[in-house]
């Protein structure tokens, strides 16, 4: 009843679907196929409440990497960060964890030194600003009074 034609046409429209669902996954996932245009730095803070990885690392707003790895090292938390390659990071950089919103995602924000030293792959951050807690702020606003 069906022809061989409406049979190609079906086969490659399926085979279309499925390359955008490959492209898509890929993309949206951002998925590394073939190697990383990034290099890792590490920086240790006394509270990271809230990050997790995968969260955005920036620079003047602009996003320059993203959050690969927490670890705790010694009571500390020392986060790995993959910030993309022709990025150049200042060895008197700071890194601190901010919110976007009052209540949104937690991302690290950093802020540029004078340096001319820059850091390379697998040198770590030296001054950071840890986490604010909101709910600590508002319990030692409430019970101190």
């Amino acid at each position: 009843m069906y022809g061989k034609k409406t049979e190609i046409s079906v086969g490659l429209f399926m085979i279309m679907g499925m390359a955008c669902l490959v492209y898509l996954s890929v993309n949206l996932g951002a998925v590394e196929l073939f190697g990383s245009n990034a290099y890792t730095i590490s920086a240790t803070f006394g509270s990271i409440e809230g990050l997790e990885p995968g969260a955005s690392v920036e620079i003047a707003g602009v996003p320059v990497g993203k959050v690969s790895r927490i670890t705790l090292e010694e009571n500390n938390a020392r986060v790995e960060m993959e910030i993309e390659n022709g990025t150049m990071i200042s060895d008197d950089t700071i890194a601190s964890i901010r919110t976007k919103g009052v209540i949104g995602d937690k991302f690290i924000k950093l802020s540029p030194g004078g340096s001319e030293d820059f850091l390379e792959d697998k040198d770590a951050l030296m001054d950071t600003e840890s986490a604010i807690s909101l709910e600590e702020l508002i319990s030692k606003y409430i019970f101190e009074k």
